[in-house]
Formats: structure tokens, sequence, C-alpha cells
């Protein structure tokens, strides 16, 4: 079910002067993409590419509210792998899937505690 470890997504307030140092560092920027909150307020991605080209990314987010370290993992249905892993009682949702500019996401969270958002078409 889970095919690769897609990025990790780390959160910065300083979403310029963070991409600044991990150009520096060897890193390319890949994409960006800038969303609206329910506010009104604008809060940008940006996925990093490291030099391997198997290499997953390291994205940058500066969203007010997630201010944490998300691990993404790919899996190849989103919707397919939430009707699956659904069936596991000990797996807890934080966000069901839902439509994304890419695809689908959703969000679970692990027996152990540990947090994986699961992307994906």
């Amino acid at each position: 079910m889970f095919k690769k470890l897609e990025c990790v997504c780390i959160h910065t307030k300083d979403i310029e002067k963070s991409l600044s140092f991990y150009i520096s560092m060897g890193l390319t920027e890949n994409w960006k993409i800038e969303r609206i909150l329910e506010n009104g307020s604008t809060w940008t991605v940006i996925g990093l590419k490291f030099p391997l080209k198997d290499s997953s990314e390291l994205v940058l987010s500066n969203h007010p509210e997630i201010n944490f370290t998300e691990i993404e993992i790919y899996v190849e249905d989103v919707r397919q792998a939430y009707d699956e892993l659904n069936k596991n009682e000990e797996i807890q949702w934080i966000r069901t899937p839902f439509a994304t500019e890419s695809g689908h996401i959703a969000v679970m969270e692990a027996p152990d505690g540990n947090v994986f958002v699961l992307v994906g078409k």
C-alpha cells in the first residue's frame, strides 16, 4: 500500500529566508503553490528537489496553523487506501480523503501515534 516517502514538509515562519537557505544547501525549487485561507490571507508551499533524482522532496510551508513536520507517503489511490485502512480500528483519521491540485490527500494517525499524510490520485 505505501509506495514511497513522497516528502517531508517542514514549517517556516519566513518562507523566503528558508528557501534561500535550502537552495544554498544544494536543493532546487521544483514547484510552488499559493493557497487562500478562509480569512483571505495566503499561505505557500514550495517543493524542493535534492540533487539525486530518485530522492524524496523537502517541502516548505508557512501555513499559520500547521506548524509541525508532516511526513507524506505516496499511495497510488488515496481513496482506495482510505477504504482499506479504515477497516483497521487502531487508525485514527484526522482528515478523510479530499481533492487537491494534484490528486487526493488523507491524514491518518497510526496506532503508534505517528501522523502520516497520504498523497496520490
